[in-house]
Formats: C-alpha cells, sequence, structure tokens
C-alpha cells in the first residue's frame, strides 16, 4: 500500500464488519446446507457473494483516494489512476432519494468520471472537498 501525505479509504472498522458479516454467512450457508433443506443456503449464499465482495472491495482498494504534490491518485479496481490538477476538476453533487440528502464527489478527467461516497471516502465528501479545495489553492 502506498503512503501518501493525505488520504481517504473505507474505515476500518467498516471493513472488519463486512469480513465478520461474511464469515457468519459462510457459517450460515453451511449449516444449512447440512442440517437445513438447502433454500436457505442459497439465499445466504447470495448474501454472502454480496458482502465479500464490498469486503474485498474495500480491503484491495485502499486508499480509494490521495493527495500528492502532482495532484490527485483515485484507486479503483481498474487500477491507479493520477490526476493531474490542471486537468481536474472535482464538484459535489447532492441527491435527494427517500428523505435524505446524499452527497459525492464528483472529479472528472478529460472522459472519466470518478464518484466517491462517504462510504469510499471513510469521512463526509464535503470535508474531503475542503481539503482538496485548499490543497488546490496551496498549490
Amino acid at each position: 500500500m502506498d503512503n501518501y501525505p493525505t488520504s481517504w479509504a473505507p474505515r476500518p472498522a467498516l471493513v472488519v464488519l463486512a469480513w465478520s458479516v461474511t464469515a457468519l454467512l459462510l457459517a450460515g450457508v453451511v449449516t444449512d446446507a447440512v442440517f437445513g433443506d438447502g433454500k436457505g443456503a442459497v439465499l445466504m449464499g447470495v448474501a454472502l457473494l454480496a458482502v465479500a465482495g464490498f469486503a474485498a472491495h474495500w480491503s484491495l482498494v485502499r486508499p480509494r483516494l490521495a493527495v500528492d504534490a502532482e495532484g490527485l491518485v483515485a484507486r479503483t479496481l481498474g487500477g491507479t489512476h493520477r490526476l493531474p490538477w490542471d486537468r481536474t476538476s472535482a464538484r459535489l453533487r447532492t441527491t435527494r432519494r427517500m428523505g435524505r440528502d446524499g452527497v459525492t464527489l464528483e472529479l472528472e478527467h478529460g472522459d472519466e468520471l470518478y464518484v466517491f461516497g462517504r462510504l469510499d471516502l471513510g469521512e463526509d465528501p464535503r470535508d474531503v472537498m475542503d481539503v482538496l479545495s485548499a490543497r488546490r489553492g496551496a498549490r
């Protein structure tokens, strides 16, 4: 894992929780397959795959966003992407769904769009935007 002076990733407690739920679901799948009728094992198996997918993603793609002297570094399943300050625009997007506001940080670099939410960054995207604005202005 790279060490950046300023970086954001999912909270470690959330990653541990996801792996713990994965282990519990695995135990449930095995138990139901051996002692149950097997139908519940299928449903728990689907949940197991979903939770394990999130846990693996949050574990492997860390940090999700980082700042260094040249600009931003975004990590995705497709690899590490360097986003220079002068060719990257950042904005906050707020959407209202089911009575709640959801805020995401959007980074646009050419034809590519990177979207980060609270779970991706481990903190409020508005706070991350404040740090990015200060770092961009200080260079």
